[in-house]
């Protein structure tokens, strides 16, 4: 089986988890100040803070903004469901606007639910590509809203040189299938030193110092373990991603002309892609149904992955929720029910991506 994704790890990070456990400083420590200041470095900002997941990220940069009940965020409604469910844990409202070709927000559906209630846009950067970026920003400015961006699948990605995370606040994971993976973890960045104090206090139990309590806080921390196996893949991040986009682009030039295969919209000029997903579209032209495509590759020894089957509010816990609004958004849906993800990861070899191409082309026939 070619996998969707892989996890391994090299002798650098065996050791760096060595001399965490040897030093009996296992929590949030010397390892996690240094992933941050890599981090920052990195996406061009003054501080990233880090924390114990990406669902954590978003629910503490809201919580650091003030974003609670009577406060609706606008959001897209094709992603995972972590973005909604960190809205309604802050207690706010979630309004859906549709997607555009990119899978992300289209800035042009959001005007229309603006309101007296509005206080947030939070764009999701989707499969490794930043959405566009700057309506939002434009949008965010005239309003007087909070950017939050939902940077979890878009560790480096850019826009000319703005990189994800670095214009609002972002909030990135490390879940064990990221470009960058800590098993568990998350970064947020911000370059206002003022939110970045009071999101390190947030992470800590609003301590500024050993029982000194500035405000009510929670348990956010990165450990240092995981920590010390960020460290060497932000090292070779710009190599992690360009062998995603080396494979990305074999797979590309294998599938084009495939029957009923629509291939990843092209970044626009100056937009760089980190392919965290590589994601096709098995649309009504084709010879079988997309779940049919899926079970059809799983069988012949390819794996896949539909990402997401639905759009995120279309399940009964959500449908009659109070902080759930169901907005129109036929795009997101038509897309939910054709996407398929391929292996894009690092450990594919020329081998596994010529099977890849050649299953497809088999599966939905000449």
């Amino acid at each position: 089986m070619i996998p969707i994704s892989a996890v391994k790890t090299d002798e650098e990070t065996e050791q760096l988890v060595l001399e965490v456990v040897r030093s009996g400083h296992l929590a949030q420590g010397p390892k996690v100040e240094r992933l941050e200041k890599q981090f920052a470095e990195i996406h061009g900002v003054e501080h990233a803070i880090a924390v114990n997941n990406g669902t954590t990220a978003l629910v503490a940069a809201m919580q650091a903004l003030d974003i609670g009940p009577g406060d609706e965020v606008i959001t897209t409604p094709f992603t995972f469901v972590a973005t909604l469910n960190a809205i309604l844990e802050a207690g706010a409202t979630a309004r859906f606007a549709d997607i555009g070709d990119d899978f992300n927000i289209d800035p042009a559906r959001v005007p229309a639910l603006l309101g007296d209630r509005s206080r947030a846009l939070m764009p999701v950067h989707l499969y490794g590509v930043m959405a566009d970026i700057e309506p939002l920003v434009e949008m965010a400015g005239e309003r007087g809203l909070h950017l939050i961006e939902d940077a979890a699948q878009a560790v480096g990605a850019h826009d000319d040189g703005r990189f994800a995370g670095s214009t609002g606040v972002g909030c990135f994971s490390f879940y064990a299938t990221k470009n960058v993976s800590t098993g568990e973890g998350g970064m947020i960045t911000t370059g206002d030193d003022d939110l970045a104090e009071r999101l390190r206090l947030l992470r800590n139990q609003g301590m500024k110092a050993r029982y000194q309590y500035d405000l009510p806080g929670h348990n956010y921390r990165m450990t240092d373990l995981a920590a010390a196996i960020g460290i060497p893949q932000l090292a070779r991040l710009d190599e992690i991603i360009k062998t995603r986009q080396t494979n990305a682009e074999m797979l590309r030039e294998g599938l084009a002309g495939a029957k009923g295969l629509v291939l990843p919209a092209e970044p626009a000029e100056g937009r760089v892609h980190v392919y965290h997903q590589f994601t096709v579209r098995i649309t009504e032209a084709a010879s079988l149904s997309r779940d049919e495509f899926v079970d059809a590759l799983i069988e012949r020894g390819v794996g896949c992955g539909v990402y997401y089957p639905r759009v995120v509010f279309d399940y009964d816990c959500y449908l009659d929720h109070p902080g759930v609004v169901i907005d129109e958004v036929p795009n997101a849906r038509a897309a939910a029910a054709e996407v398929v993800s391929l292996p894009v990861h690092t450990h594919l070899d020329e081998a596994d991506i010529a099977t890849i191409v050649s299953t497809v082309h088999e599966v939905l026939g000449p």
